[in-house]
Parts: C-alpha cells; sequence; structure tokens
C-alpha cells in the first residue's frame, strides 16, 4: 500500500512526473495519441534500444501517457516500478513469462 507522508488520495492525483503544462497551466494528464517518436541522431536511437538511456521509442513499449500510470501504480503499491498492459491476458501472460525461464514447461487451464 501507499507509504510516506502523502496520504492515497494525493498519491492517486500527483504522482509520478507529469507536472502541470507551462503553455497551458493543465494539471491533468495529456494523451499523447501518437506511435512512434524522433531520435536526435543515430547515437541517441541506438542508446534508446540498448536501454542505455530512457525516452520513448514506439508506443506500445511506452509513452507520456503509460510512463504516469506506471509510476502512480507503483506509488500507491508502494512499489519500485510497475507495468501498464492492454488486458488481463497480457498481465497473465508477463506474470508468467517473468518468473518461467527458458526450457521450463507451463501447465495452464481455462
Amino acid at each position: 500500500m501507499a507509504t510516506g507522508s502523502n496520504n492515497i488520495e494525493t498519491l492517486m492525483l500527483h504522482a509520478g512526473s507529469h507536472r502541470r503544462d507551462l503553455t497551458t497551466n493543465s494539471v491533468a494528464v495529456p494523451i499523447y495519441q501518437t506511435t512512434s517518436y524522433e531520435f536526435d541522431n543515430a547515437e541517441h536511437a541506438g542508446k534508446l534500444f540498448a536501454l542505455q538511456e530512457l525516452g520513448n521509442i514506439y508506443t506500445r513499449i511506452t509513452n507520456p501517457t503509460t510512463q504516469v500510470l506506471e509510476e502512480r501504480i507503483a506509488a500507491l503499491e508502494g512499489g519500485a516500478a510497475a507495468v501498464g498492459v492492454a488486458s488481463g491476458s497480457s498481465a497473465v501472460s508477463l506474470a508468467i513469462q517473468n518468473v518461467a525461464s527458458a526450457g521450463d514447461n507451463i501447465v495452464s487451464s481455462p
């Protein structure tokens, strides 16, 4: 659960890296309706794909809207990080793949 000096209501609204928009003063997290991002140069792209630098590559991996969601969930649960996925099936698959190793057998039923 949430820990620290902020109560749960504060964390639900304000946890994560999002701050007010300096142009519009909006405090709501914008919905980024884009799939791709521009790289500064080839070196920058290489560092992003090698996970040596944080940044946006492709929206199915992450985007600024999803990043705020994940940061807020982690703050609410007192975790180090969180992963947002599109469905319960995706969540189950990621959980299994996280604990399974190459060569393991997985048994599942409906």
